[in-house]
């Protein structure tokens, strides 16, 4: 039997000779560029337009910027989109980028990338940067400290003559398992940026997750008992924290954002490659977190439709028991069902509530 014709032109434009294979369809460089780029477009569209948002001005909105592929390449094509609004004369406001980098040798043990820093201020330079690094968060957010310290229960205790620094560490160093600590750092980071988004008052904040990424935090959520809020950390909504959380690459899959990029050159310097899983570590030394990042990235390489399906369905759901003015984790600021766990504050204090997911992450914790 004949093996199938690949057409000598683009499928899509009928012009250019075909390069890549984009979900079955022989497409040219432009084309494939041109229809990836359309993903963010147009569900940026609504800020463009100012849909039920003040007219005045460009609207503010937060990129955090890890370095990673998909970040940065959402960052080039918003970059894009930002060039064309300016271009016209009489065209709306639109929106502008805040970029905020958090330095990643303050989270683990890898270099501060200035290089990288320098180079996406300069390739993108109609953006706003700001580097900050981890522990920043004593500073832009006022309560952490004090729960954090009840979070960590009696057998923490946060020594205030230590630099910002030495305490993050500390608190971080508390957190016994590779989940919980995978956890909590992802909460105090969502908690950083959070904050310096309403320093900077940010309508909301736009983050650089593809289809793969989302449908590994979706099912690690659902895995750590945060299907709750599964609802607002992978769909186009509003957070509550008062912010909208907006994820314009969730039609794209990862392997199309590493082919995107490998398309500009000046990308190249601005991204830090994720290290191959090492195959000697034992599964019981990985995080939630981890496993399902590894189980996505091989099973989207085979069936990307079924990953695209569980951010789709994630998308369709709805949180049932939970209202917007009911009480409110205080760690991760999640919506509770239930009253959740109550810590005894200090005369003077405020007693603290965590929700069933945080509540299994605390130190205190015994299994």
């Amino acid at each position: 039997m004949p093996g199938k014709e690949l057409p000598d032109r683009c499928m899509n434009c009928h012009e250019a000779p075909p390069i890549f294979t984009l979900r079955g369809r022989c497409v040219c460089q432009e084309c494939y560029i041109r229809f990836l780029s359309l993903k963010p477009f147009k569900r940026m569209e609504a800020y463009r337009l100012r849909k039920n948002m003040p007219k005045t001005g460009p609207c503010k909105l937060l990129l955090p910027l890890s370095y990673g592929v998909s970040s940065t390449v959402l960052l080039h094509m918003l970059h894009k989109q930002i060039e064309v609004l300016r271009s016209k004369q009489h065209g709306p406001a639109g929106f502008e980028i805040l970029v905020l980098v958090v330095d990643p040798s303050t989270i683990s043990s890898v270099s501060s990338h200035d290089e990288g820093f320098e180079l996406a201020k300069k390739t993108f330079p109609l953006c706003s940067f700001t580097r900050l690094p981890f522990h920043s968060i004593f500073e832009l957010d006022p309560d952490v400290q004090q729960i954090m310290s009840q979070y960590a229960g009696e057998d923490f205790t946060d020594d205030t003559s230590l630099s910002n620094e030495e305490r993050l560490t500390s608190f971080r160093q508390s957190i016994a398992t590779a989940t919980s600590k995978s956890d909590v750092d992802r909460i105090l980071l969502n908690k950083l940026i959070v904050a310096f988004a309403k320093k900077m008052e940010c309508r909301g904040i736009v983050w650089g997750d593809s289809d793969s990424k989302l449908a590994a935090k979706t099912l690690a959520n659902v895995a750590k008992g945060r299907g709750s809020a599964v609802t607002w950390q992978v769909c186009d909504e509003m957070s509550p924290f008062g912010l909208e959380f907006n994820f314009p690459l969730r039609d794209v899959f990862t392997v199309e954002t590493q082919t995107y990029a490998s398309l500009f050159p000046e990308l190249a310097g601005i991204v830090l490659h994720d290290e191959p899983p090492s195959e000697n570590t034992l599964t019981k030394n990985l995080s939630i977190d981890e496993l399902m990042i590894r189980y996505v990235s091989t099973q989207g390489e085979k069936y990307p439709g079924v990953m695209l399906n569980v951010t789709r369905t994630a998308s369709k759901l709805q949180s049932s028991g939970t209202s917007a003015s009911g009480p409110q984790c205080d760690f991760c600021g999640a919506y509770m069902t239930r009253s959740g766990e109550t810590t005894n504050g200090d005369e003077g204090k405020k007693q603290r509530q965590f929700c069933y997911a945080c509540a299994r992450s605390r130190p205190e914790l015994r299994c």
